[in-house]
């Protein structure tokens, strides 16, 4: 087959040919959107499930679809490696500049948003100042010098000013976070406090946020109301129809096609994971010579797609742990089950419960290992058991 019609495009958060399976949540989401501009506005959208089941992809869409439909937007993403809580606010407000300059731009207001502009550059150059520079408070365009900033007041301050515009061209202000539960305690509660308050007194501003599974639970940590604040909505592996839809139609649309055991060796090999999905579908062109594809073309895309996830989807997990964390994760592989107890992984490392417990939590915070249920454990990488038991001792 022609290389370059290839329809697969394996990748972190690269929208695949078709995205099957979600129609559910990009309609709430839109419906979302549509009440904002009767000034009817609903919960955010909090987005959760393992990796590789398109959750990025699905958020990167609902805020293009927010922008289209004429909201501003800010998307980002939330960083482990971030230190400090400057860091993700600086970035945090990077974005939102940016989104009121795309939005001044696009709607021809850039003369009714300059005092919110200038509120923003202002509160960037405070962030990028750090603990020790000057800082500055901005709220109603006002300007003054402060010894520190109160960022949960000046972050309310600047969506309440963006609303108050917004809500009078049936607009409103999204803030996009993909891996939001990496974000740091303090920025997520601000935000939490500030979604609140803008739910209370009716403003137009939406939190949309992506994660891994125990990003429901980080947020309840972090505020007890934000239970009652968003939709959430488990992102897992795709239905059977949906997945044979993803991996069919796109190739069906070049010019290929499967043949139905083919389709078959794919799919299982897959199990309904989008991303598992897109690198055997990449292959399995790649290995064609006629179509239909064949039983012998779909084993040997297997193959192939198994060695370039042992290459690199597996592998940028696994090479961020040490020697005990690689040892407690092979013992979680090694029960054989999705979600043991914590304490029988623990036991099959030699310590207890307690003394396994700071590997445990480190692991939880590199978002490689999640807790389902209290005293039980699980990887958060589909396939991740697996590729252990292929790793070397």
């Amino acid at each position: 087959m022609r290389p370059e019609l290839n329809p697969f495009t394996p990748g972190s958060g690269l929208r695949p040919p078709a995205l099957e399976g979600r129609g559910k949540q990009i309609d709430d989401f839109d419906l979302i959107v549509a009440r904002s501009k009767r000034r009817q506005y609903d919960r955010g959208m909090m987005l959760s499930g393992l990796r590789g089941v398109g959750k990025t992809v699905l958020l990167n869409r609902l805020a293009e679809h927010a922008e289209n439909q004429g909201w501003m937007v800010a998307q980002m993403e939330a960083r482990a490696t971030d230190v400090g809580v400057t860091v993700s606010r600086r970035r945090l407000i990077g974005e939102l500049r940016r989104g009121v300059q795309r939005y001044s731009r696009r709607h021809d207001l850039q003369k009714k948003l300059q005092p919110v502009l200038e509120f923003v550059e202002r509160l960037h150059l405070t962030l990028a100042a750090g603990p020790g520079g000057v800082t500055v408070t901005a709220g109603r365009g006002a300007q003054s010098a402060m010894p520190t900033m109160d960022w949960e007041y000046e972050f309310e301050t600047l969506v309440e000013d963006i609303g108050a515009i917004l809500a009078k061209h049936g607009s409103a202000l999204g803030v996009f976070i993909d891996e939001l539960q990496d974000i740091d305690d303090a920025t997520l509660e601000s935000l939490l406090a500030v979604q609140h308050t803008a739910s209370q007194r009716g403003w137009p501003f939406f939190l949309v946020g992506a994660g891994l599974p125990n990003l429901p639970s980080r947020l309840a940590e972090c505020r007890s109301y934000a239970e009652r604040q968003f939709a959430f909505s488990t992102i897992g592996a795709l239905a059977p129809a949906d997945a044979s839809d993803a991996l069919t139609v796109p190739i069906r649309e070049v010019g290929g096609d499967l043949s139905g055991e083919a389709r078959e060796i794919l799919l299982h090999a897959a199990d309904g994971y989008p991303y598992f999905l897109q690198e055997y579908g990449k292959a399995v062109w790649a290995v064609a010579e006629t179509v239909p594809f064949s039983p012998e073309d779909a084993h040997q895309a297997v193959d192939m797609g198994n060695i370039e996830l042992d290459a690199g989807f597996y592998p940028s997990r696994w090479d961020r742990t040490n020697a005990s964390e690689q040892a407690y994760l092979r013992g979680l592989a090694e029960t054989g089950h999705d979600s043991p107890r914590s304490s029988d992984v623990a036991a099959r490392i030699g310590k207890t419960g307690s003394s396994a417990s700071p590997i445990r939590d480190s692991l939880i915070k590199k978002g490689l290992i999640w807790a389902p249920e209290y005293g039980r454990i699980a990887f958060t990488v589909p396939g991740m058991a697996a590729f252990i038991h292929r790793q070397p001792l």
